[in-house]
């Protein structure tokens, strides 16, 4: 029989995520310091990829079994772009992005050492190119802002008089917001990856927080 010591064993420690959530990815935010500026490391994907060919994008990918947002940042760049984990420094994850495909994205924020980035090497079966955006140009240029409407539908099967309804049940729609910035040296960043600059700009334009010695 269940006891609320089953219970209380079972949630104590429990970390809370959206519900039905199947997949979890993660992705670097890798920043370059070149002459005193920063810079995006963004790559392009392979053309023979199976899911968005050619498409600009940050390193990353699908976490395994018990691997941290961290870890699977930096192991995914490591694997793409060919840079050691020495020379990736982690500054601090992202708010995570909850997609309406039932996957997490967290993305984690960097610093890639230059000589690094300088001689990194791509994996050709998933990396095309790689280039560098100063993080200066997102600030300076904010993204044109499109959208797209997530309209539900059900099947001929779904049990409406077994729910107490008459098809169709007014499902609550939503809308997708879609950045997307001025093209830069040929690339143009938007979609989630997109959506991920914005936030960064958009948190890099707050107050910046006390350091906690100097918190009242």
């Amino acid at each position: 029989m269940l006891t609320i010591q089953d219970l209380e064993r079972r949630f104590r420690h429990h970390v809370p995520r959206p519900q039905d959530t199947t997949h979890l990815y993660a992705v670097l935010v890798p920043l370059v310091e070149r002459e005193g500026e920063l810079y995006l490391l963004f790559e392009v994907r392979s053309a023979t990829m199976r899911r968005q060919p050619n498409e600009v994008c940050f390193p990353g990918g699908r976490m395994e079994r018990g691997e941290t947002a961290e870890a699977c940042a930096v192991r995914e760049t490591t694997e793409e772009l060919g840079i050691p984990p020495s020379a990736i420094r982690v500054i601090g994850q992202l708010d995570y992005i909850a997609h309406y495909s039932n996957l997490l994205l967290y993305p984690v924020l960097a610093q890639i050492d230059a000589g690094a980035a300088h001689h990194m090497t791509l994996s050709p079966n998933e990396v095309q190119a790689s280039f560098l955006v100063p993080l200066s140009f997102f600030r300076e240029h904010p993204p044109a802002l499109y959208a797209y409407e997530l309209i539900p539908s059900t099947d001929e099967v779904f049990p409406y008089e077994r729910v107490g309804f008459q098809k169709p049940y007014p499902f609550r729609s939503g809308k997708m917001i879609v950045p997307v910035y001025e093209k830069y040296g040929g690339y143009v960043v938007w979609g989630l990856t997109g959506r991920i600059v914005r936030w960064l700009v958009g948190a890099l334009s707050e107050p910046m927080p006390l350091p906690a010695e100097d918190a009242p």
